[in-house]
């Protein structure tokens, strides 16, 4: 036997013993005809690998609609990867700010008051606006966005859309994003 049909043979075993496999058809028999898989782009999941920060050019777009899909101008709770570590994160509210191709890209929030702390946050590269209060926080407090850090998140990562922003409110972050990002 070919190491080649050997490494299939012990590959086939290993995905039936888990369970994985799709069973096999008899030998000699032809696949069934069926739509063909496209394989040139896949839309990001929850599951996809993170492809690192947002750095590319960027257009803000302010389009809150109703329904259950996250739109720009919307906040949603989602897994936000660490800026240090993208294996690891935590649950956070983001806003949405734009799309790059099937990803949508947001801005972390937090509950964190960083203006005690402004030159601080400022030579560590980080760079906040206030927002106020909004459905996304569930203990009414006030909230900051970072402006300088765009997160890319896999539509089906969205845990719930919490709120939207004000028109307002958007401009000003968006300025903080030209100014910053």
């Amino acid at each position: 036997m070919s190491s080649s049909r050997l490494l299939r043979s012990i590959g086939r075993a290993i995905l039936d013993a888990l369970g994985t496999r799709r069973p096999s058809r008899p030998a000699g028999t032809a696949p069934k005809p069926g739509p063909r898989r496209q394989s040139a782009k896949r839309t990001p999941t929850a599951t996809s690998t993170y492809p690192g920060d947002y750095t590319g050019p960027l257009q803000l777009t302010y389009a809150p609609h109703p329904g259950k899909l996250a739109d720009p101008g919307e906040v949603v709770w989602t897994w936000v990867p660490y800026e240090e570590d993208h294996s690891q994160g935590k649950d956070r509210p983001v806003l949405i700010i734009g799309r790059d191709g099937d990803w949508l890209l947001g801005l972390p929030l937090t509950s964190q008051d960083h203006d005690r702390d402004a030159a601080q946050e400022a030579s560590e590269g980080r760079y906040w606006v206030d927002i106020g209060r909004g459905n996304w926080d569930s203990s009414g407090r006030v909230s900051e966005v970072r402006v300088n850090r765009i997160v890319r998140v896999a539509p089906d990562a969205v845990r719930r859309i919490a709120g939207k922003l004000d028109p307002v409110r958007f401009d000003e972050v968006a300025e903080g994003v030209r100014r910053h990002a």
